[in-house]
């Protein structure tokens, strides 16, 4: 498949993952490989990292879209590192580049891709992450997953061209 034709993925969380998200992470990333689905993180530690070791052990290709100016900050599992030097700013490269975005756990950083992603229109499946509301009534943008395989499924479903 050409690479313009594939799709491009974001996968979100927290650097700082409980030992129980690191494992769906990693098993998200698994499953996006298996898809031929590009990875698209942030490039560092944590849920980043962990979803890209699974996408590595599949043969899957993994892009990691970084704060700072160094390509060597890039997690281990990153093929292709992108230095921003944009700090924070990075996450709403993350989303765009995406068709879908999975969340999984995370603290205000994740939550700040969310928003982008949502903004930008850009489906977002969440696994035990976020939950928003607006003027006290749940606001069911993000959509639930039970799963590793269901939020990749989900994101497929949704991403659009």
């Amino acid at each position: 498949m050409p690479e313009n034709k594939k799709r491009f993925i974001a996968v979100i969380g927290g650097s700082q993952p409980t030992s129980k998200e690191a494992k769906v992470a990693e098993k998200v990333g698994r499953e996006l490989a298996k898809q031929g689905v590009i990875l698209v993180c942030g490039g560092l530690g944590g849920v980043m990292e962990a979803a890209c070791k699974g996408a590595s052990s599949e043969a899957g290709m993994t892009i990691g879209i970084l704060p700072g100016d160094s390509r060597q900050a890039a997690n281990s599992y990153v093929q292709i590192p992108i230095a921003t030097s944009l700090g924070y700013a990075r996450n709403a490269a993350v989303v765009k580049s995406a068709q879908a975005v999975i969340a999984i756990g995370g603290s205000y950083g994740t939550l700040t891709e969310i928003g982008y992603a949502l903004q930008s229109g850009i489906p977002v499946i969440g696994l035990n992450t976020w939950a928003i509301s607006r003027n006290s009534k749940l606001d069911n943008s993000i959509i639930p997953a039970e799963s590793p395989a269901e939020a990749v499924k989900k994101a497929l479903e949704l991403a659009s061209d």
